[in-house]
């Protein structure tokens, strides 16, 4: 039976164990293989639904972190156009790290490939359907939304305090909680923030002798900023992420947060 699906095999196994049982207790052996056949071959059928339903269950476990992230992630640029990359880059890392594991352990390996993108507007349907309290409008000026991300730290039991527009050697705020010192570098943007503000906060941390280092932003970050952000520890944060940020102590070259 080598190479064939298991509703094959099981209708085979089915039809030969039934019609041997035919031959010994007659009719009522033949309609119950009957019947099994037929509850093999719904089963089957039922499958696309079966599968679709898993899908669902998962995202709905994350409905509210995958809302936020897709609001973190689209925004309007400058002529009124939805710039989504970095949503459709989360969905797309979702999908791949935490739905593709389950469905496949659950004998949907099959289904990868070809319902991929099914399993992504699944996640999308979620996604924007659960419903998040009303997103707070952040001030559009520079200096003003160094004020604001301050505030927020200050609300999460961090004393924070903005640097000055001049000779902040690339921090904008400074804040600190449990002898730790973080140093911030907020960008108030239209378009997805790059790797020189990486590159900037985490010279800024030496100069601050800094434990932590945080890009924070309203608009998303681009590839090479995560990846740089990744070698170098430097926390890439929206303000939404603020309210819940814990301290920690640098490891080694790499920056961490307890509970994130």
């Amino acid at each position: 039976m080598s190479g064939r699906s298991p509703t094959v095999t099981r209708l085979f196994w089915t039809l030969v164990l039934g019609g041997a049982a035919g031959f010994r207790y007659g009719a009522p052996a033949l309609t119950a293989t009957g019947a099994a056949c037929l509850a093999i071959l719904l089963h089957r059928l039922d499958r696309p639904r079966r599968f679709r339903s898993l899908v669902r269950r998962i995202a709905r476990r994350h409905a509210a972190t995958l809302a936020l992230r897709r609001r973190q992630e689209r925004f309007l640029d400058a002529y009124g156009n939805t710039i989504e990359d970095g949503w459709l880059r989360e969905r797309a890392y979702f999908v791949e790290r935490t739905i593709l594991p389950l469905v496949e352990a659950r004998g949907f390996s099959d289904y990868v490939d070809p319902r991929f993108d099914q399993m992504e507007a699944i996640v999308e349907r979620v996604a924007s359907g659960y419903a998040l309290p009303d997103a707070i409008d952040t001030p559009e000026d520079g200096v003003a939304y160094e004020r604001y991300c301050a505030e927020l730290l200050g609300e999460a039991g961090w004393d924070a305090r903005p640097t000055g527009a001049s000779g902040d050697q690339g921090c904008d705020v400074i804040a600190e909680k449990a002898g730790v010192r973080l140093v911030v570098q907020c960008k108030r943007y239209a378009r997805p923030v790059g790797n020189a503000a990486v590159q900037e906060v985490a010279a800024a941390a030496l100069h601050w002798s800094g434990d932590m280092a945080a890009v924070v932003s309203n608009a998303g970050f681009t590839p090479a900023a995560r990846k740089l952000a990744g070698t170098t520890g430097v926390l890439l944060l929206h303000h939404d992420d603020l309210s819940g940020l814990a301290p920690a102590r640098r490891a080694g070259r790499r920056m961490v947060t307890a509970g994130r």
